[in-house]
């Protein structure tokens, strides 16, 4: 067997203070007085930063009222609003971690989430107030529900001290779920450490200042918009403006409005971006940056990007496992960055090629191995995918195979076998157990298939005990999972390819549907 190849970081590394999370992001929020924190961007009602300080502070004692303190978890289910960052950070300054969760979810989804992270309350926005309570009284859970603000009296209000016994390097922060690089989805332990290590290493090179404005339309409950979006932006002083969701005449319109000048993207938006003729009906000449993350974005498609806005468009890779980023183009080289890289390794952070075939490092190609500051304590519960994703040197094998030129990395492949549909992940063991259990189902397999609006989307190939009509099937799924977990193409075979040990070969059914698109 051949030794470690370990690369580096071209970049210096950082120093990563000893800070909790919220001490890190909000710590100069009070000084910054009167400066605008957050806008709604339905409303156009807007928080300061003293004002936001003053309501985490309340927010973290109406917690510690209904008994959360350090190691508790408590549930965050809400669309992006300004009270969703009070909230998160009200639980942080309790000690507690935060769980967030996808409204769309349902509630069985919803409580099997909650319940495997011992949540002892759950916070909701209004929209989902009546799913809340449904789901806390299942779990015996206290609701609180956000009815736009943080509920009840908060001024004068301040944040608390660090409780007694947090320890950054050890305590966590948050508890996002994630299904990692198969299987069903876990709690990934991020500590304030593995954070706020994120948030210095992104700093020097995504260089976020008070007159930027960010407009958060992509989810704050996933790690992209928790950590990149909201806590990046309000510790360097800028101004979020939030969307409930993204569509794309609101999004332009509030880039207009609020003269937004950093733009956070997913490839499924930028291809909206180019394709539509809303564009032109607005002055988005404030933007001056842009990044896309979430999945890999195809050269072409940047490259349309970057002609039809002015505006070079960044690429970040990383997983919610790595607090997300552990690549990054810098904008100072983002012109040499070569067309369609994820950039390099982040500072403090390294990194290892690993033959899928053979097991043995590669200088050329392989599974991304990386390890730092920013990797997760592990899988809440679950040593064993904590030992199948966590090398007892640290390094987090990815799933993800790249190419490396120079010092720059290209995602070219995935070994894991999550589909990503419009950014959010779907675990295709989680729709093949529940068409299991459906009575005219013998076996399955669900792939991914390329999807024009959502990058790719589930299929399922289904061995048929009797008839079935395959529209009557996926809309049977619909009916059990959240919306962006839906079977969108359903297909009855004869036998399930499997290896001689029974794993499914996903991978021959991937080839037979690119060889019939090839066809076409």
């Amino acid at each position: 067997m051949g030794g470690a190849i370990v690369q580096g970081s071209p970049f210096p590394d950082v120093e990563i203070p000893d800070a909790s999370l919220t001490e890190h992001v909000l710590g100069g929020a009070a000084p910054r007085g009167d400066a605008v924190a957050l806008v709604d961007g339905t409303t156009g009602a807007s928080t300061t930063y003293r004002e936001l300080s003053e309501q985490v502070g309340a927010a973290a004692a109406t917690l510690a009222g209904l008994g959360v303190g350090l190691g508790d978890v408590v549930g965050l289910m809400s669309k992006n609003q300004p009270a969703f960052v009070t909230a998160f950070h009200g639980v942080v300054v309790t000690g507690a971690a935060v769980t967030t969760l996808n409204p769309v979810l349902t509630p069985g989804e919803a409580t099997t989430q909650l319940s495997d992270a011992g949540a002892r309350v759950l916070v909701v926005d209004e929209a989902t107030a009546a799913k809340g309570a449904e789901v806390a009284s299942a779990l015996g859970a206290a609701l609180v529900v956000l009815d736009g603000a943080w509920p009840g009296p908060t001024g004068g209000a301040r944040l608390r001290p660090r409780p007694v016994g947090l320890d950054p390097a050890t305590s966590l922060a948050a508890l996002p779920y994630s299904s990692g690089t198969t299987g069903r989805a876990k709690g990934v332990m991020l500590t304030h450490r593995n954070l706020v290590a994120n948030l210095v290493q992104f700093a020097p090179h995504w260089r976020y200042r008070d007159t930027d404005v960010v407009c958060a339309a992509l989810p704050l409950f996933h790690i992209y918009g928790m950590n990149v979006i909201m806590n990046l932006s309000l510790a360097t002083g800028a101004t979020i403006v939030t969307l409930p969701r993204f569509a794309l005449t609101d999004f332009l319109a509030v880039i207009e409005r609020h003269r937004v000048t950093r733009l956070h993207l997913a490839p499924p938006i930028v291809l909206q971006l180019v394709q539509s003729p809303e564009v032109d009906r607005f002055d988005l000449s404030s933007v001056r940056w842009a990044v896309s993350g979430a999945a890999p974005l195809d050269a072409e498609l940047a490259r349309r990007f970057e002609d039809r806005f002015g505006v070079p468009v960044a690429q970040g890779y990383g997983m919610t496992e790595a607090s997300p980023g552990t690549h990054l183009i810098d904008e100072e080289n983002q012109a040499r960055a070569p067309r369609g890289s994820v950039g390099w390794a982040m500072p403090n952070t390294e990194c290892r090629l690993v033959s899928t075939e053979t097991g043995e490092d590669s200088q050329d190609e392989g599974e991304v191995w990386v390890r730092g500051p920013q990797v997760m304590a592990g899988y809440l519960h679950n040593p064993e995918a904590t030992a199948a994703t966590l090398s007892a040197e640290g390094w987090l094998r990815t799933g993800d195979v790249a190419r490396r030129e120079g010092d720059a990395y290209f995602i070219v492949d995935r070994v894991k076998e999550l589909i990503k549909y419009k950014g959010y992940q779907v675990a295709p063991a989680e729709l093949e157990a529940l068409l299991l259990s459906h009575p005219a189902v013998e076996d399955v397999a669900v792939v991914p298939v390329p999807d024009e609006a959502g990058g790719e989307a589930p299929k399922a190939f289904v061995v048929a005990r009797e008839p079935i009509d395959p529209e009557a099937l996926m809309a049977w799924v619909a009916e059990r999972v959240a919306p962006y977990k839906r079977v969108r193409a359903l297909e009855c075979i004869e036998e399930i390819p499997k290896s001689p040990s029974g794993k499914i070969l996903r991978r021959v059914l991937r080839d037979r549907e690119r060889d019939k698109a090839e066809l076409r």
